[in-house]
């Protein structure tokens, strides 16, 4: 009796740690829902809540079904699983975000597009700019694209966005060339190697840099490689604010899973 008595209470006080936890989580994804550029963590948050209540459930029916015990092995192997898989996919991004191939001269440099407030350039945009004008300006006379077409919010292109601060920083117009149609990386890179081709460059030849975020360099060099460009370095941009490093840095793993099965 004893015995039985200790695991009840053990696990009433393991619920309402749980329910401590769902509190915590729901919170956290109500205020990063209204912080710019927080908004994946805010929904990671909100479903790690929701994640926490069907745990409770489900640990119930294993105290008294022997297919509730069965259900919650598999889902534990499961989520296990997960964790390993994110680990890794993780692990492989910070790695790629940290090489710089930066000192390798390429013969065209695409810049990926990223937000516009209006026609201004967002913070992710802003910090692709300037790591590929230092790019720009420590390799001659290379061919720049700029790739990036209007979406929701904007109004002008992601394309014309870059051309305005590139130029407005001394950039010789007669070496942009614009690609203003994409709305995906898949896009931005089908479309402006569509433009070198048509420039006359030699896609399996040419070397190509792109510059983009350093959480994002790895899937976007992924993408790259399934349309054929393989000859291909990039070029990672960092973002000041911590914080929305992490949190892009934590959306990308299931970016990348995305990527890798339907792009």
């Amino acid at each position: 009796m004893d015995d039985e008595n200790i695991k009840i209470v053990g696990m009433k006080t393991g619920e309402k740690i749980f329910c401590g936890v769902i509190i915590f989580f729901t919170l956290a994804g109500v205020i990063l829902q209204v912080i710019p550029g927080m908004r994946f963590s805010g929904r990671l948050c909100l479903c790690l809540a929701i994640g926490c209540i069907g745990w409770i459930f489900l640990s119930r029916w294993a105290e008294n079904d022997k297919k509730g015990k069965i259900c919650k092995k598999i889902i534990s192997g499961c989520l296990a699983a997960g964790l390993m898989l994110f680990a890794i996919l993780e692990g492989v991004v910070i790695r790629s975000g940290h090489e710089d191939w930066s000192a390798l001269p390429a013969d065209a440099v695409i810049i990926l597009g990223a937000g516009v407030n209006g026609e201004t350039p967002s913070l992710v945009l802003q910090s692709r700019l300037d790591k590929a004008w230092e790019y720009i300006e420590n390799h001659g006379d290379i061919v720049i694209i700029l790739s990036g077409g209007q979406g929701e919010g904007e109004n002008i292109t992601e394309a014309e966005a870059m051309r305005r601060v590139l130029v407005s920083r001394g950039a010789d117009e007669s070496r942009l060339l614009m690609e203003e149609n994409s709305n995906s990386t898949k896009e931005n890179f089908a479309f402006s190697r569509d433009i070198l081709i048509q420039n006359g460059f030699d896609i399996n030849t040419a070397r190509i840099a792109f510059v983009t975020n350093d959480f994002h360099v790895f899937r976007a060099k992924v993408i790259a490689q399934k349309l054929k460009i393989n000859n291909i370095i990039g070029i990672p941009a960092k973002i000041p604010w911590p914080w929305l490093s992490v949190n892009y840095y934590i959306r990308e793993a299931f970016a990348l899973v995305k990527a890798i099965i339907f792009d």
